[in-house]
């Protein structure tokens, strides 16, 4: 994978001295996959409706930049403001572009989707939202970001306290889930360190030699340890502030709910990372007729098995800030 140029990394949040503005985002999540059409914005936004009903004050952000649709699963009309207007300066503050739902404490940023650019930030409206995101004065912000593993698509990611990797239980879709968890960690290394070649150095080391397995890369950082503490030291608090977690979308079977514990089992081993599971959202007639009746699966159908999934997971996802 090649190194990214210095205008192209973005400014992931460090660790810093406690700040004296209150208003500050209390959790971001993100909502990522390898491709599209497997339940990311219909995650999102019931996720987001579940964490409303929680008594949490919730704005959904729609980064399927270009393509945006998440008011489509809200049961809300297309907004007449949306990311585009903050992007191109048409309003200065992003809570200007914040539209209400149907839903209780749950607002919504509608995605840029009538523009290249728009759908195209340059590094610097890409900074420049990232850092008013975090500053939204709400509970939970919930990005649903776009397919793929693109630069913008893995940025938004990474700057999530949270990040979630939506999979269906088909072996195309877990290859694609694995891709992406991969491309994010790489893009993670040249974002916070630069400065060095954790990228190349990690990279090696995973490539099996002989019939045998590759290094992780804690076995880099115990190497490095040997000849340079420093950067050991850089590369093991890297290491350490990655941990994606995983739901599966339409399981069907009894080994459908089994994927996500024995993918995370998988990655543990090869990887030598940790990868948590979140749980399962059950394939349900009733996901695609809430679709079709442009309501939320919660709102139309909160009796289903899969409205039911999802408030299993809502329920993990509170329960990771205990």
């Amino acid at each position: 994978m090649s190194e990214p140029s210095e205008a192209e990394v973005i400014q992931l949040p460090r660790p810093k001295a406690p700040s004296s503005r209150k208003a500050r985002a209390r959790r971001v999540i993100a909502v990522g996959g390898g491709k599209g059409g497997i339940g990311k914005s219909l995650l999102s936004a019931n996720l987001g409706i579940a964490l409303s009903r929680r008594g949490a004050k919730v704005v959904l952000v729609d980064l399927d930049l270009g393509g945006a649709n998440l008011h489509t699963c809200l049961g809300v009309p297309q907004p007449k403001v949306t990311l585009s207007d903050f992007i191109d300066r048409k309003v200065q503050h992003l809570e200007e572009v914040l539209v209400p739902t149907p839903f209780e404490r749950l607002s919504l940023v509608s995605g840029a989707s009538d523009g290249l650019d728009a759908a195209n930030p340059r590094h610097s409206q890409k900074n420049k939202l990232i850092r008013n995101l975090r500053m939204l004065d709400v509970d939970y912000v919930l990005l649903d970001l776009g397919a793929g593993t693109a630069f913008n698509v893995l940025d938004f990611y990474l700057v999530a306290d949270t990040g979630i990797v939506v999979m269906l239980p088909e072996p195309t879709s877990i290859e694609n889930a694995y891709r992406f968890i991969k491309a994010a960690f790489f893009r993670r290394l040249q974002a916070l360190a630069p400065e060095d070649d954790f990228a190349q150095l990690v990279g090696q080391a995973l490539l099996p030699r002989d019939g045998q397995l590759g290094r992780t890369p804690w076995e880099v950082v115990a190497e490095l340890r040997t000849r340079d503490v420093e950067k050991a030291a850089r590369l093991e608090q890297v290491l350490g502030g990655f941990h994606p977690w995983v739901i599966v979308n339409q399981a069907r079977t009894r080994a459908d709910f089994d994927v996500g514990p024995t993918v995370a089992s998988a990655w543990k081993k090869f990887f030598g990372l940790e990868l948590g599971y979140l749980g399962a959202v059950n394939h349900d007639d009733a996901v695609w007729q809430a679709v079709r009746a442009r309501r939320s699966l919660l709102d139309a159908f909160p009796d289903s098995a899969a409205a039911s999934g999802v408030l299993r997971v809502a329920e993990n996802l509170i329960a990771l800030e205990r």
